[in-house]
């Protein structure tokens, strides 16, 4: 039995494989994508894929067969077991075995998990935990200042992601990218046993207790959320009718705001202050970033279409009382989406907050040519003043989007 070329090109440059014939390294695979330094595939693991890229120092298939598809790794990642495909890991990150990562995720700089976790369409900024048996898809979530101080995740939590009107118009912004980028803010933490019902708006400082699982919005921050369980109740249910939309458009726009100003910070910031062997990574990354932007408006047109149905149903099945205001709404939102869907997409975001930009990103290659080696103690370095600058620019930025869809949207104002 002979040793497939793909795999004898990463021996050769010195990847470690305790049991290389049991390893399978797509045919696509660039070699010079492969760090030559301090990687281990154990056996089982099996990578595809004509993006992929892998840092050094990285371990896969440690505790379990991985499998990697068009994935970007960076420094010291180390994949322990399960399925990772079009999504990227930043330096440090740590996954346990059972894992199912899907497409347009994006993990940080020293994110943990424990085993059999699901992911799609997810976000964590630096330092984030999740435990074992989580599943978090069409997330972001930011908080926690160093891997002692972190934002967390108990055990067997859920963000539901699906509604009865089978759509999927529900992401939940944890924290948010302004102020979650700058790695001060206090840490989130959603108790173990729980869920989240999406769309949600959560503030940094936020504690949901285990057990819980929480239905609304808090994006104050700095609160205790334990509602108590509801008594039971039964009413009347019709596929296809939509209530009041305010709150769930209205975070749907903010979280694509958001994407927005994160998708700024990896063109202006983090590409270019990247170390070369690094800015392929940040390049990935970005492409994560649109194709998570991407997915939001799917998911956000598919709702806008919903409405026509909606609207015909409200007619006659919604409350008197409050009738005429909701179907205004609906309406709104189903005969506008087009002018909607264009105020997001404009990118006339870029142009906004320019002074504070490159003020920070001065103050920036400052700290980073003289004190700091990596993002994250270059980002811990900054001082109160720099950090206002850069916070100051993508508040801008988010709520230039934000304006921009209310405009198009007067009702939901």
């Amino acid at each position: 039995m002979n040793l497939s070329q793909p795999v004898k090109k990463l021996l050769k440059k010195g990847v470690r494989m305790p049991n290389p014939f049991s390893v399978e390294i797509g045919e696509e695979v660039d070699a010079d994508r492969v760090s030559a330094f301090g990687v281990t595939l154990y056996g089982g693991t099996r990578i595809t894929g004509e993006n992929t890229f892998i840092g050094e120092g990285v371990t896969l298939g440690e505790e379990a067969s991985a499998v990697l598809h068009d994935c970007g790794l960076g420094k010291n990642v180390e994949l322990k077991g399960g399925f990772f495909t079009r999504s990227v890991f930043l330096d440090r990150t740590v996954i346990a075995s059972g894992a199912h990562i899907r497409e347009n995720c994006l993990l940080e700089e020293e994110v943990k998990a424990g085993h059999a976790v699901g992911l799609k369409q997810t976000i964590l900024f630096p330092f984030v935990t999740l435990g074992s048996l989580v599943n978090f898809c069409d997330i972001l979530m930011a908080g926690g200042t160093s891997r002692k101080n972190h934002s967390e995740v108990g055990s067997s939590y859920i963000h539901f992601n699906f509604t009865p009107n089978q759509d999927k118009a529900t992401p939940s912004l944890l924290g948010d990218v302004p102020r979650g980028v700058m790695l001060r803010e206090s840490p989130l933490f959603l108790g173990g046993q729980g869920g989240l019902i999406g769309p949600s708006r959560l503030g940094f400082g936020t504690v949901v207790a285990a057990g819980e699982v929480w239905n609304g919005d808090s994006p104050e921050g700095g609160k205790l959320l334990k509602g108590g369980k509801d008594v039971p109740t039964g009413q009347n249910f019709y596929p296809g009718l939509y209530f009041d939309i305010q709150r769930r458009v209205l975070n749907n726009i903010l979280y694509y705001a958001n994407l927005a100003a994160l998708r700024l910070w990896y063109m202006h910031v983090r590409e270019p202050l990247a170390a070369p062997d690094e800015r392929y990574l940040m390049v990935m990354a970005r492409t994560v970033i649109a194709g998570a932007a991407a997915e939001r408006l799917a998911r956000f047109r598919a709702l806008a279409k919903k409405m026509e149905e909606s609207i015909e149903l409200g007619k006659t099945r919604l409350p008197k009382e409050n009738r005429r205001q909701i179907l205004e709404r609906q309406i709104e939102f189903y005969e506008r989406w087009d002018y909607l869907e264009g105020s997001l997409t404009s990118r006339r975001e870029e142009s906004v907050g320019v002074k504070d930009r490159e003020d920070f990103l001065d103050d920036l290659a400052g700290i980073k040519k003289t004190t700091a080696k990596d993002y994250v103690s270059s980002i811990a370095a900054l001082d109160a003043s720099a950090i206002s600058k850069g916070s100051d620019w993508l508040k801008a930025v988010v709520n230039d989007v934000v304006q921009r869809g209310l405009v198009v949207l007067p009702s939901f104002c």
